[in-house]
C-alpha cells in the first residue's frame, strides 16, 4: 500500500502571472482553499500519511499553510470562532506528515521528484502535480486511491491518463498502449509516450493527467538520466526506460480534471468547485442564474 507522495512545488508559475508574482500558483485560492490543499486533500483521501513538498526559498507561504500558527489559533479560540479554529486545526490530520525538502536549482520535474529520495527511501510513492485538480465529485473513491489498487495488483507503475479530443492532443503528453484503451477506473499495459505530438501521429488519445505512481526504482534511473527537453531532467525519459526494465500502465481516471496552471482551468475548477460548495454553494448558484439572465 502506498503511503508516500511527492508534490513538486518548486516551480515559479510563469503561467499565472501576474497573480504569481508575489505568492506561490499553489496559494492561489479557489473558493476558500488554496490549490495545494485540494491536492494534499486528494491524497489523504487516498490513504497516503506522508507528504513530501519538493519546494523552492520562495515558497515558505506553503509550508507556513500546513504549519500551525498559535498566535492565530489562540485568537480564534479568544473570540470564540469555533468553527474557523476546527477548520484551521484540521487542515491536515494529526496522522499526516507533511516534509519539505528543497529543490536548489531548476532543473526539471526529474530532477524535482529525485530530489525526495531521502526522504522517499525505498518505498514506492505517488508523484502529485500540484497545478493539477484532479476531482472525485460523487464517486466513492477517488482516482488516486484507484491508482493505488491497480498498483497493488500489478506492482507496476501507473500514470494516470484522461481521454481528450482528437484534435487537442498536439498539447497532451499522449500515451501509446498495448491493446485497447482501458475502461474508466481500469489500467492497461503501456508502449510508450510522445509529448505534444502532431494531431495525426498521436498515438492514442488518452493524455497523461499529472498523477503517477513510482516504484523507488525510479531514483537511480532519474540519477543517470541525460538532461533533456528544455536542458531539464525529465520524468518522461526515465519513466520510459522504467517501462522498458519493468513495465508500466496507464490508468485511465473517473473524475474531472483542472488544470489551475491556466487560468481558464482555474475558472472551470471555481466554478464546478463552488456550485456544490457545502456553504457557499446555494448562494453561488444564484449568482450564476442572475449573471445569466442579465446576459
Amino acid at each position: 500500500m502506498i503511503k508516500k507522495a511527492v508534490l513538486p512545488v518548486a516551480g515559479l508559475g510563469t503561467r499565472c502571472l501576474p497573480a504569481s508574482k508575489a505568492i506561490p500558483k499553489e496559494m492561489i485560492t479557489i473558493v476558500d482553499k488554496p490549490v495545494i490543499q485540494y491536492v494534499v486533500e486528494e491524497a489523504v483521501a487516498a490513504g497516503i500519511k506522508e507528504i513530501v513538498l519538493v519546494t523552492h526559498s520562495s515558497k515558505s507561504a506553503i509550508e507556513n499553510h500546513f504549519d500551525k500558527n498559535f498566535e492565530l489559533e489562540a485568537m480564534l479560540e479568544s473570540k470564540g470562532k469555533d468553527e474557523l479554529l476546527a477548520e484551521v486545526r484540521n487542515i491536515v490530520p494529526e496522522d499526516v506528515s507533511i516534509i519539505a525538502v528543497r529543490q536548489p536549482v531548476a532543473l526539471g520535474l526529474g530532477h524535482a521528484v529525485l530530489c525526495a529520495r531521502s526522504v522517499i527511501g525505498d518505498d514506492p510513492f505517488a508523484v502529485l502535480l500540484p497545478d493539477v485538480l484532479v476531482d472525485a465529485g460523487d464517486l466513492a473513491q477517488n482516482d488516486l486511491a484507484g491508482m493505488i489498487e491497480a498498483f497493488d495488483k500489478s506492482g507496476q507503475a501507473q500514470i494516470m491518463v484522461e481521454n481528450v479530443p482528437q484534435e487537442m492532443t498536439h498539447k497532451y503528453g499522449i500515451v501509446a498502449l498495448e491493446g485497447e484503451a482501458p475502461a474508466p477506473g481500469d489500467s492497461a499495459p503501456l508502449t510508450g509516450m510522445v509529448e505534444k505530438p502532431k494531431v495525426e501521429e498521436a498515438p492514442s488519445s488518452l493524455a497523461v493527467i499529472g498523477r503517477y505512481l513510482l516504484p523507488a526504482a525510479i531514483f537511480p534511473l532519474l540519477a543517470e538520466t541525460k538532461p533533456g527537453a528544455g536542458n531539464e531532467i525529465q520524468l518522461t525519459d526515465a519513466l520510459e526506460t522504467l517501462r522498458q526494465q519493468q513495465g508500466a500502465e496507464a490508468y485511465r481516471m473517473r473524475g474531472n480534471t483542472y488544470d489551475c496552471g491556466h487560468q481558464l482551468g482555474y475558472l472551470e475548477a471555481t466554478l464546478a468547485l463552488a456550485k456544490r460548495h457545502s456553504q457557499y454553494g446555494e448562494g453561488f448558484r444564484s449568482l450564476l442564474d442572475r449573471h445569466a439572465n442579465e446576459g
